[in-house]
């Protein structure tokens, strides 16, 4: 459980948000699923999983058979776009998950009751999780799920500042995540003018 009162609204569909809010994997899953494709259709992704072979168990989508894992999750409507890499990746993610964190993704955040700096350490060695994710992951869990290990908003960054609505960390309702789509769009655009 991520706790008792969490209620996120990450992407417009209930049964999906329920899942985020309970299942530690599920959000997880979801912060890797979110690129190249809308944040609510990432986020909806391990509600996909789930419908189709039950419980998120790290363990067991770790040793799953790939070709078999891949083709769950290219069956319509797809997992992610990418299914097939992205099938390999969340195996991947899980394989970690169960082998360095006695398959409890809530682990990376809380074995050991680590610092912001550590929490950000441990996403940036998972599979998929580049410095920027794993930024956003940890505002996340700061602003959203209530992880507030010292040094959390330091070490998530810009991502951690407090009333920005710069990614999903900042969205809890359809009017943050316009806000968070309009901050999205004026960065592309100034990075394309930062080109020219």
């Amino acid at each position: 459980m991520l706790g008792m009162d969490l209620d996120l609204h990450l992407t417009g569909n209930e049964a999906a948000d329920r899942l985020l809010s309970e299942d530690p994997l599920a959000l997880l899953l979801g912060m890797l699923l979110d690129q190249q494709m809308t944040m609510e259709a990432a986020f909806a992704g391990p509600r996909k999983l789930a419908d189709r072979i039950g419980d998120l168990d790290a363990g067991a989508i770790a040793a799953m058979d790939p070709e078999e894992f891949a083709a769950i999750c290219a069956t319509p409507p797809a997992v992610h776009r990418f299914p097939g890499s992205m099938a390999g990746r969340i195996q991947a993610v899980c394989a970690v998950i169960a082998e360095e964190y006695d398959n409890d993704a809530a682990g990376i955040w809380t074995a050991g009751e680590p610092d912001g700096r550590e929490v950000l350490r441990r996403l940036k060695a998972l599979p998929g999780f580049g410095d920027q994710k794993a930024r956003i992951f940890l505002a996340l869990l700061g602003k959203q799920v209530g992880v507030q290990a010292a040094g959390w908003r330091e070490a998530a960054g810009d991502y951690g500042t407090e009333g920005s609505h710069r990614s999903v960390a900042d969205v809890v309702d359809g009017a943050s995540l316009a806000q968070v789509r309009e901050y999205k769009k004026a960065a592309k655009a100034a990075a394309r003018a930062a080109k020219s």
